[in-house]
């Protein structure tokens, strides 16, 4: 049976509205949501700090883009190996080619937005048995 280790999670969003909805939701769900912020240099320096399972970066934060967020996160070793998933009130579909580009895990949109997604874009990414993340299961119940 595998180990059940609690996912920690980090939102990055610049609705305050829709990150404490978030946060409350996952949180129902099992999810341990260890921060959350507004901005991508707020991001950068809590994601180092906290040290998440994964991080939910919307597309869109004010005028900044997620999609350069997530290639930062991606790309500086400091934030390994936290995946990132993408999210948005976009439909998928308008950001497939930039979805597609990105070094992300996935995007769910922010209606279907569950414990469920995330664990499922988890386990379909080619996986690193170095990874934490990749150890992580479904709480009991789920």
């Amino acid at each position: 049976m595998p180990r059940i280790t609690l996912l920690r999670c980090f939102i990055v969003d610049d609705s305050p509205t829709f990150r404490d909805a978030a946060r409350n939701l996952l949180e129902l769900e099992g999810i341990t949501v260890v921060g959350v912020a507004s901005t991508s240099a707020e991001a950068l320096r809590r994601v180092e700090e906290l040290r998440p399972d994964v991080t939910l970066v919307d597309v869109n934060l004010g005028g900044e883009s997620g999609f350069t967020l997530a290639e930062q996160l991606h790309q500086d070793a400091r934030f390994a190996p936290s995946p990132v998933i993408l999210i948005s009130t976009h439909d998928e579909q308008d950001l497939a080619d930039l979805i597609d580009a990105s070094p992300a895990v996935g995007f769910v949109s922010k209606s279907a937005l569950s414990a469920g997604a995330i664990y499922d874009l988890l386990a379909s990414r080619d996986g690193d048995d170095d990874d934490p993340a990749g150890s992580v299961s479904e709480p009991p119940g789920r």
